[in-house]
């Protein structure tokens, strides 16, 4: 259980009113000390004032003197009390339990009053005297004493609850207003980490408005300020440069096409003339080679245009159907596998662009026959609930290792020795695969461990507001 609060304002206030406690108890305790030591003095005055009366019982025949309330009158003789009287505030007179009445005999003529107990009859400030062969003793009730004391604690407590009550909702709205200008600092912070700082053009105007720049909370928000003026100065260098690379990739790309086509071309015809088996065997290097670095210039080209906000297209996509061709097109490429699939029965359409998202599914059916040895079984799932369609591909290799999981997204990422590769690959389809979902306001995540990874894509079944935001 957590007693002390969070906030800042709340902390503030907490020890404004627990100092405003502190100083409130010690003024108490001064003020109740010092009240009952002077009412002490006062009742000690009135006991030495009382000596001078007579209150022994008069002997026969003579006037009694005057009589006081709330007095105790004792002798003590021969080591023993022999007459003891408790004289009430209704002037009754009471004798005293002979038990308690022996407490009398630790009094010594001489000494300054002190408080001795009497049980039930209540605290008596007592003073002994010596009378002849005996002792006198003579005491004053410290009930009025008690009771004023009382009554003052009862009223600082009461006086204090209203003052910390006031002082806490004083203290409240000052605090709050004194922090106004740090909670725009947090608020200014909280709406800059929201920001995708990480990819994009990032638009930093966030600011701190400082109303006086040299208090504490003026130089935090002058110095963030400083701070996002350099933040959004190499975000803004990072965009140019990442605008700069994605056009040089996409130039670069798209002016290597026609060289790698006459290149195929030129293999082609080569390769219908009679040839040595060795010129042959070249021919046809050339020719699988110049069909790779096509491809690999198809994907960064891809990626590019995705990069840049090209416009997808926007129809009814028949994922069932464009699942089941996928698949048949994956077993004819990898028939030493089992494919299976998980459909439902009724056909599941999505909006979106039907050759993109073919080559999702294409990306992750060759990755999952790529990466697996011969004999693995690939299951391909298809799901929908009412707002969003669900599209894994499950196999059952090797595995992905742990440490490589976070970046089979990345841009040519390669898979480790546990995932087998017979054939080399640009390192760039699981990359297209998150390019092409996220353009579709999907998401695609993983799942591996030894014997079970999932590719499971996630789209909306409707996209129309986000594809047209993307362009």
């Amino acid at each position: 259980m957590r007693l002390w609060p969070r906030t800042l304002t709340a902390r503030l206030v907490a020890v404004v009113l627990l100092l405003l406690a502190v100083a409130a108890a010690v003024i108490a305790v001064a003020t109740t000390l010092n009240l009952r030591g002077f009412l002490v003095q006062q009742l000690d005055g009135d006991l030495r004032a009382a000596q001078r009366f007579e209150l022994l019982p008069p002997p026969p025949g003579a006037e009694p003197g005057p009589r006081l309330t709330d007095t105790l009158t004792a002798l003590i003789s021969g080591g023993r009390v022999v007459w003891v009287r408790v004289q009430a505030r209704d002037g009754t007179a009471d004798p005293l339990d002979p038990a308690i009445a022996d407490t009398l005999l630790t009094l010594t003529p001489g000494d300054p009053p002190r408080s001795v107990d009497l049980g039930i009859t209540g605290v008596y400030r007592v003073v002994a005297t010596q009378a002849g062969d005996g002792v006198r003793v003579v005491g004053l009730s410290e009930a009025r004493v008690q009771a004023t004391v009382a009554q003052l604690v009862r009223d600082e407590l009461t006086v204090s609850a209203f003052v910390l009550l006031g002082a806490g909702a004083l203290g409240l709205v000052l605090v709050r207003r004194e922090l106004r200008p740090l909670q725009r600092v947090a608020a200014t912070a909280a709406r800059v980490s929201a920001l995708p700082l990480d990819r994009g053009e990032v638009e930093l105007a966030e600011r701190v408005p400082v109303t006086d720049p040299a208090t504490e909370v003026g130089k935090v928000g002058t110095a963030l300020n400083r701070m996002l003026d350099h933040v959004g100065s190499a975000l803004e260098s990072r965009q140019q440069s990442e605008t700069r690379l994605r056009q040089f990739i996409a130039d670069a790309s798209h002016e290597l096409r026609t060289p790698l086509a006459a290149i195929r071309g030129y293999a082609e015809l080569t390769r219908r003339a009679r040839l040595s088996p060795d010129a042959a065997y070249s021919v046809s290097r050339i020719s699988s080679q110049t069909e790779r670095m096509t491809t690999l210039v198809e994907d960064l080209l891809l990626l590019a245009r995705l990069d840049s906000g090209r416009p997808l297209e926007r129809a009814p996509v028949d994922l069932t159907r464009l699942v089941l061709d996928t698949v048949d097109d994956a077993h004819a490429a990898g028939p030493h596998h089992r494919w299976q699939l998980d459909l439902p029965e009724e056909p599941v359409v999505v909006t979106g662009d039907a050759s993109r998202l073919t080559q999702v599914l294409v990306n992750l059916l060759a990755n999952a026959r790529t990466h697996t040895p011969p004999g693995t079984a690939v299951t391909v799932a298809l799901a929908a609930t009412e707002d969003e369609v669900h599209v894994s591909v499950l196999d059952e290799g090797p595995g992905i290792p742990p440490e490589l999981q976070p970046h089979v997204f990345e841009r040519f990422a390669r898979g480790s020795q546990s995932r087998s590769r017979e054939h080399g690959s640009t390192g760039l389809g699981l990359a297209i695969v998150r390019a092409v979902v996220a353009a579709h306001a999907g998401r695609v995540e993983l799942s591996s461990r030894p014997g079970r990874t999932e590719f499971r894509v996630t789209l909306p079944r409707r996209t129309e507001d986000r594809l047209s935001s993307l362009t």
